[in-house]
């Protein structure tokens, strides 16, 4: 469950090069996630890059590189902060960007293993919060 996280990352920058104790980098760890999740305009290339529809800033890229390794091994290799923000990210993309969260899962996951599990965990009630 804790796999699918790491696809988030990509959008926002918290994961890209495994550091030599095995950790992605925590380079990207300080990244303002709200700033990006409030913001079509900054959110959108993240989504793009990882959809293959556009360019990659290099910190997209990165992460995108990694995105097989962190779902098949259930991000064990996140920073805590990572773990938590790609959760930020996951909720917002089911609960506000419904159709890009769509083409991520059939991308990263076509069998919906991970994204049926982040649905069910992280899906709001219309007019809960």
């Amino acid at each position: 469950m804790k796999s699918f996280v790491a696809l988030c990352v990509l959008f926002v920058a918290s994961v890209c090069v495994a550091r030599p104790d095995d950790h992605y980098t925590d380079k990207y760890d300080n990244v303002n996630l709200d700033e990006i999740l409030s913001n079509k305009r900054l959110l959108g290339p993240y989504i793009k890059c990882a959809l293959d529809q556009g360019k990659c800033a290099p910190d997209a890229k990165e992460l995108k590189d990694h995105i097989k390794d962190a779902l098949e091994t259930e991000c064990s290799k996140c920073t805590d902060t990572q773990k938590d923000g790609t959760r930020r990210v996951i909720k917002h993309l089911i609960n506000n960007e419904e159709e890009s969260w769509n083409e991520l899962a059939a991308k990263y996951d076509p069998d919906r293993k991970y994204a049926a599990k982040y649905e069910k965990e992280l899906r709001e009630v219309k007019g809960e919060r």
